[in-house]
């Protein structure tokens, strides 16, 4: 690895302005006031708010260095002697020294540097969620519940703990303390609910992690929060299944498949939004349990999930409607899910709606489930055809190939514009914006 580039300034190393944190850059400088040389950070040249001392001797502030190490640096910039970053010592005396001096020239303008936050170390995050795990084995929930809001609250205060925590396998020991605890019947909920809402802290999860909340136990404890549990709780029980069902672990997608209550868990969060962030992670759950496993699109149509993904494509944000169009275009290849949006009077009108402006992946769905639509509608006079003609689907699509489309969503559109022009007529709608940028009629 290339080492930075130092540069010497009145005396002082530091590092060039493309090595620097665009935090510390960004860090407001002492006005009035000279600061003493011995308080300015070697690294950023700035006052040290959090000093710490490497085993060289040297005193730097800790977001500078801990940025150096975490760019890359194995030494300490001003000796070049090997550092690690459990090797840091906060300098009390320094930070004292500091804040006296700020108190002094308070006059001038100078704002009191706050005394930090000690970060959380490796063992003691160790030690930690042993405790945690210690404490789920044996059942005592209170015990566990304080001590995972404890981690939680300290995994958010800063990046830098959350990273320590990850790192000793926070995300292991809570889905582990989970699946024990949601095997325990008289359990409170809520310490369920509090070790989902830090689990969420901890992401990603690995296969471990996935599994023990995958386990029939665990499942049946995420349905019944994500179904009744308090409001922070279910969206957190939301995200944590997305990110379950979105690793494709085929073993832990069966067994949400077969958990009970889980389709109707995920259809209720469509239909009576708690959140943007629950709806969203309900619809990714939907999605890779339709493409995935067997018969979850059957039961995701018997509960209506067609009806209520058009209603709700007719007013969404563009990351609802690319994931409500990816689970609708799943459902589609069904029979029965293509029944239900033939009886949909907006169906077509939405989907038609959706093939441009909104992105790329939004077109691509909305085109393969206008495809699917008009492809296998039923012998009856092509009514489908008909309405996505009047909604104005053969501009669009037109357009679309015109500025410019690839693979499968090309050949979709296409074989559309095929099935569409031979049921055109004079009463078709025409929307003239549509036709912004068209180079070349349509033959």
């Amino acid at each position: 690895m290339t080492r930075p580039r130092l540069r010497v300034r009145a005396g002082r190393v530091a590092l060039s302005s493309s090595e620097i944190p665009l935090a510390v850059m960004r860090r407001p400088a002492v006005v009035g006031a000279d600061v003493p040389d011995h308080f300015l950070c070697p690294i950023s040249l700035d006052m040290m708010r959090d000093p710490v001392t490497a085993p060289t001797g040297i005193t730097y502030d800790r977001d500078s260095v801990e940025g150096w190490l975490e760019r890359g640096g194995a030494t300490c910039p001003v000796t070049s002697r090997p550092l690690r970053l459990e090797e840091l010592v906060p300098n009390h005396a320094t930070r004292r020294m500091i804040q006296e001096w700020c108190v002094a020239n308070r006059a001038l303008g100078v704002e009191r540097a706050p005394t930090p936050r000690v970060p959380v170390s490796a063992a003691d995050a160790c030690e930690h969620f042993a405790a945690v795990s210690a404490a789920a084995k044996r059942g005592d929930g209170p015990a566990c519940r304080q001590m995972v809001a404890r981690a939680r609250a300290l995994g958010k205060e800063s990046e830098r703990n959350r990273r320590c925590f990850a790192s000793a396998g926070a995300a292991r020991a809570l889905a582990s303390s989970f699946s024990h605890l949601a095997a325990f019947h008289q359990m409170e909920a809520r310490t369920l609910e509090d070790i989902l809402a830090a689990l969420v802290v901890f992401f990603p999860l690995d296969e471990e992690s996935r599994r023990c909340i995958a386990s029939p136990a665990s499942l049946d404890a995420v349905v019944s929060i994500v179904s009744h549990g308090e409001h922070v709780a279910r969206v957190s029980a939301a995200v944590v299944a997305r990110e379950i069902a979105s690793s494709c672990d085929n073993q832990c997608l069966q067994a949400m498949s077969k958990a009970n209550g889980m389709y109707e868990a995920l259809v209720k969060l469509v239909a009576k939004p708690i959140s943007p962030q629950a709806t969203k992670a309900a619809l990714v759950t939907a999605y890779y349990l339709v493409t995935n496993t067997e018969h979850a699109a059957a039961r995701l149509i018997d509960l209506g999930m067609v009806e209520l993904l058009v209603e709700l494509l007719a007013d969404a944000d563009k990351g609802t409607t690319e994931k409500a169009l990816a689970v609708l275009d799943s459902v589609l290849i069904t029979d029965k899910g293509r029944d239900k949006a033939y009886a949909h009077a907006l169906a077509v009108p939405v989907l038609v709606k959706k093939t441009m402006h909104v992105s790329d992946m939004a077109t691509e769905f909305a085109v393969s489930a206008l495809w699917r639509l008009c492809k296998n509608t039923p012998e009856d006079g092509g009514r489908c055809k008909a309405e996505a003609l009047q909604a104005g689907a053969f501009q669009k699509l037109l357009l679309l190939l015109q500025l410019g489309c690839e693979g499968i969503t090309k050949e979709r559109a296409s074989e559309l514009l095929k099935l569409l022009n031979g049921s055109r007529d004079n009463a078709e709608c025409i929307e003239t914006a549509d036709f912004k940028g068209l180079k070349r009629p349509f033959t």
